[in-house]
């Protein structure tokens, strides 16, 4: 992990030329969609209408129509473009994970580097981590669960979550030696699992999801 007077950051310190380097990770990444402006417009309309009505409704109450009526564009377009319900979500949820993905690259500490007049501490970006996390997974909890669960092993397949298992390890790491950051990453994430999270909402309640998660994380470092 390179550390230097901006505090931790989410990079490494080994040239990628080096054998066996791990993927920086910016590369872990899904890139974003090239397409023209118009497209690109019409598709944010109908990202923002889609999470909106699935907030207010439940995924599974909202309908294609309701949601290109929302957008502004015809059904025809919204289905060429995403496909059914189940690629919206997708597509919703990939857009929010890069957003999430560029705060912890770019954004202002503690969540994000900072700079050298606002860099945090490894603790106080891990738990920003584990705060921002919590509030994109609850506010998309059905659309993430699903995407979670659609076959054995499907959490781990998903390029999104090498992205937080590598950032949560280079956190980890930056606490010294001991211990082990890639199994410990793992077991911090095991407790955001968005089925895990479901299970325990009825029952516990989100403050206190949200508590014990950033109680996990503060003993891991």
């Amino acid at each position: 992990m390179t550390q230097d007077s901006t505090g931790p950051q989410s990079a490494y310190a080994t040239p990628s030329s080096a054998p066996n380097a791990p993927v920086p990770l910016e590369l872990l990444r899904t890139p974003p969609p090239v397409e023209r402006a118009d497209a690109a417009r019409n598709r944010a309309a109908v990202l923002e209408a889609a999470g909106r009505l699935f907030a207010e409704h439940g995924v599974e109450s909202v309908s294609m129509d309701q949601v290109a009526a929302a957008a502004g564009v015809g059904k025809g377009t919204l289905f060429r473009r995403f496909g059914d319900k189940a690629g919206l979500g997708a597509a919703l949820l990939d857009a929010r994970e890069r957003a999430l993905q560029d705060a912890i690259l770019r954004g202002p500490a503690p969540l994000g580097p900072g700079d050298a007049d606002a860099a945090a501490s490894a603790a106080a970006r891990l738990a920003a981590f584990v705060t921002a996390y919590l509030d994109y997974l609850l506010e998309h909890l059905d659309l993430v669960r699903m995407s979670e669960t659609a076959g054995r092993g499907s959490r781990y397949r998903i390029g999104a979550y090498r992205f937080w298992h590598r950032h949560v390890t280079l956190l980890l790491g930056a606490g010294g030696p001991g211990g082990d950051p890639e199994h410990d990453a793992h077991a911090l994430l095991a407790v955001l699992a968005a089925e895990h999270v479901a299970a325990l909402l009825p029952e516990l309640g989100e403050e206190r999801v949200r508590a014990g998660a950033l109680r996990l994380a503060a003993r891991l470092l």
